[in-house]
């Protein structure tokens, strides 16, 4: 299955709540995309693992990804093993992204910063040959993807580029508020957690806003990249 975007996260909502618009936009464009989450989730304060996995697969349906998978990693304990490293190298070569998006290089859970040198180890390792694996009893080839992308989340990292989601903000927000059990619920009896407030919920529409003043749109996400970026030409950048 040959996919254009590889989105993956640490934990369901993750992907949602960092680039859940760009997602959403690059899919009404024509593009494919697949949600990857690393762990179920099953140390949040919140909801359980069963009910994490129901959300995830209806936020899934509102951003309209061709697949999502769940690698069932140790949540709270990511370590960038060999293990680890080869689960991740199996599912690059079955979608064979050209672009990979994944979790902030630094940020507030741990798991997060952890994902991101995971992933990214990841995707080198899966373009050597000399690294066999396999999928369904079938040998798999090499795959390298271009990019890797590492999407904003708690911290206010400085972004090195914004994708303009003017149009697709609502979506976003569906999607992530798919997650009933983790954000602002006013009639919730579970615990408060950060994720938790309506001043959090809110934010990801002011940290839209916010990005997209910088940038002369209307809602942005903001994304690092462990590369340079080379542009062809100016087409496409917003004037």
């Amino acid at each position: 299955m040959k996919i254009d975007i590889l989105a993956i996260g640490a934990h369901p909502d993750d992907v949602e709540l960092g680039c859940g618009g760009t997602i959403a936009k690059l899919i009404s464009e024509g593009k494919t995309c697949a949600i990857i989450d690393l762990t179920k989730g099953e140390l949040g304060t919140r909801g359980t693992e069963h009910t994490r996995k129901t959300e995830a697969e209806n936020a899934a349906a509102i951003l309209g990804v061709t697949a999502r998978e769940n690698l069932g990693f140790k949540d709270g304990f990511l370590v960038n093993s060999e293990e680890y490293q080869l689960e991740i190298v199996k599912i690059i070569r079955k979608y064979r992204p050209e672009i990979v998006l994944s979790n902030a290089i630094d940020d507030r859970h741990p798991d997060h910063a952890k994902a991101s040198k995971l992933v990214s180890d990841a995707c080198f390792l899966s373009g050597l040959i000399k690294i066999k694996t396999q999928l369904n009893g079938s040998d798999q080839e090499a795959w390298r993807p271009k990019h890797i992308f590492n999407y904003i989340q708690w911290k206010n990292i400085e972004p090195e580029f914004v994708i303009d989601i003017s149009e697709h903000l609502d979506q976003k927000l569906k999607a992530c508020a798919a997650y009933k059990t983790q954000f602002y619920n006013a009639d919730s009896a579970e615990p408060i957690t950060p994720i938790a407030t309506k001043d959090f919920f809110e934010s990801l529409t002011y940290r839209a806003q916010d990005l997209g003043r910088l940038s002369g749109v209307t809602y942005a996400e903001g994304f690092t990249s462990e590369k340079l970026i080379a542009l062809k030409n100016f087409d496409g950048i917003v004037l």
